[in-house]
């Protein structure tokens, strides 16, 4: 019997590895699940059960859920890692033994393992340059649908920038303070992206969480910011966010600034361990929201004590493989790239 679990068309549950061999059987349906689309209704059902590492070691009391995307400040090294599918649908249900870590070329032991759910400071970074008119109205629902998904417990700032950048809410749990402030938001100007990241992941330093996502919503590249790509990429490397993007592009008439966003924005989102999403249409800008909300909502965080721990400062770059169940289709690891050591 097939038991996969969909939630709309990006959620896969797994069965349990024991039952691989009907998975197998299972897989051939896979296609017919494509057609299936994404509404308010779906909802992430917590899985039940204690996941935690059964290695015996004391678990510190900052692991009660998933932490920053790699904390440094303590031995452990923390990594979330989201598993997608070939029709890019989140894969659950994995256990400990189906993953593998390596920090440079040597193997780690992980420590910690755990799913679960847990509080998050959120920031949402929003283009409110000129280029935005005709996608200005979709934009703003995406960006409501996309707090939706939000625990009670969570808290959220927003961002929007055009020549400059400006805080246009502070931290709230309220998602009704956050629509109405955008009523007030007009699209105008120029597109300071960059700068709007540097703002953003400054106000992440205020965070209450130690768990902290931004998402962009942009339709092009950078034309009017101080700081460089390169200056925000080392930035974003020392900052423990992760960072998510939906550039909104069009295929034919771009100019170059927005011939280069694409680029741009996955250089950004890939040393995170986060993801850009590109859409043509806006009206699929609220699905993409919605759909990266459920994202950071399940995924797998992975602990491990480097066996080499020097305290050099430099970057340590991280790489976690997948060992799936059999019979099922190739899949798709998610994680950020590295950490830097502390130093002294």
């Amino acid at each position: 019997m097939c038991t996969y679990k969909i939630l709309g068309s990006v959620l896969l549950g797994l069965l349990p590895v024991s039952l691989a061999i009907g998975l197998a059987a299972c897989y051939p349906l896979l296609p017919t699940l494509n057609a299936q689309t994404l509404n308010d209704d779906v909802r992430v059902t917590p899985r039940v059960g204690n996941q935690s590492s059964k290695t015996g070691d004391r678990i510190d009391p900052s692991l009660t859920g998933p932490g920053k995307p790699i904390q440094v400040d303590v031995n452990l090294v923390l990594v979330p890692v989201t598993i997608t599918d070939p029709l890019n649908r989140l894969v659950l249900g994995l256990e400990k033994n189906n993953f593998s870590v390596f920090e440079g070329n040597a193997p780690q032991e992980i420590r910690h393992f755990s799913s679960e759910d847990a509080p998050i400071s959120l920031g949402v970074i929003f283009d409110t340059s000129g280029s935005m008119s005709t996608k200005f109205d979709r934009a703003r629902e995406a960006i409501v649908e996309f707090f939706k998904t939000s625990n009670p417990q969570d808290e959220f700032f927003m961002i929007s920038f055009s020549d400059t950048p400006q805080e246009l809410s502070d931290f709230t749990s309220s998602v009704d303070d956050i629509q109405a402030r955008l009523l007030f938001a007009m699209p105008k100007g120029r597109t300071a992206l960059l700068d709007a990241i540097y703002l953003g992941l400054h106000k992440m330093k205020h965070a209450k969480y130690e768990r902290k996502a931004l998402l962009i919503i942009s339709d092009g590249g950078d034309n009017r910011s101080r700081y460089t790509e390169g200056q925000i990429r080392s930035l974003v490397k020392e900052a423990n966010v992760q960072i998510y993007a939906i550039g909104i592009f069009d295929p034919y008439f771009r100019t170059e600034e927005e011939s280069r966003g694409p680029q741009l924005l996955e250089s950004i989102t890939e040393i995170t361990g986060g993801r850009e999403f590109t859409v043509g249409d806006p009206n699929e800008l609220a699905d993409i929201a919605t759909k990266i909300g459920i994202e950071l909502r399940n995924q797998y965080v992975i602990g491990y004590r480097p066996v080499s721990d020097p305290h050099d400062g430099k970057w340590r770059k991280v790489k976690v493989k997948l060992v799936p169940p059999k019979g099922l289709p190739p899949l798709q690891v998610h994680a950020k790239t590295g950490y830097y050591a502390p130093s002294g």
